[in-house]
């Protein structure tokens, strides 16, 4: 297992990171809300986790090992593969994530894309236990001011890679955008995700 890399950030897209580890640009799977803080030339390091699958090996990165771990146990509940749990901590922040299993907010968990009641009850009944709720975090350093059109076109296809079909997606952020034109990319890509999952 790939635990972490290091190493100077090559690229930055909506939804991953390349990192130059050793000669060898890795593509880092990652949430918005730790995109925000790379920068491109800069040494980065990433917790991260390589998911095996038969046709193909993903690395996801995460700012720490604390919000890799919560990636990890959301895969443990049946049909929560590695995509969706991305997508939720992309919707809810970790410590959101972790007081709405605690309290069994499952208003608040039906925000997440392809997440209905049935499902959400069965995210608290089987990771309740398993969480433990901490104090909200400082806000990260957001990344630097881009153009409404540069980070419409940017979000729109991080949630084609997402699995939505073009339309929607374009709807869901245009949509955003009306209501909050200054949101920046990570707010966005949430923003837009949730308004999709109560579509569903």
């Amino acid at each position: 297992m790939i635990s972490s890399v290091r190493g100077p950030v090559l690229e930055i897209g909506l939804d991953h990171a390349v990192v130059d580890v050793g000669g060898l640009g890795y593509a880092v799977f990652c949430t918005p809300s730790t995109l925000a803080g790379l920068r491109r030339g800069t040494e980065a390091t990433l917790a991260t986790t390589l998911i095996v699958r038969e046709e193909s090996l993903t690395l996801f990165g995460f700012a720490d090992a604390d919000e890799r771990e919560l990636f990890l146990l959301l895969q443990t509940v049946s049909g929560i593969g590695p995509r969706l749990a991305l997508a939720t901590i992309a919707v809810l922040e970790p410590d959101v994530l972790r007081r709405a299993l605690h309290d069994g907010d499952l208003v608040t968990l039906q925000r997440i894309p392809g997440v209905g009641r049935k499902s959400a009850e069965r995210l608290v009944v089987e990771l309740r236990d398993k969480v433990l709720v901490t104090p909200t975090a400082a806000p990260s350093a957001s990344a630097p001011a881009q153009s409404g059109n540069a980070r419409r076109e940017q979000v729109v296809e991080a949630l084609v890679g997402l699995g939505f079909t073009l339309r929607p997606a374009e709807q869901a952020v245009d949509a955003v955008l009306a209501e909050t034109p200054d949101a920046d990319p990570a707010r966005l890509l949430r923003t837009a995700l949730s308004s999709l999952g109560r579509s569903r």
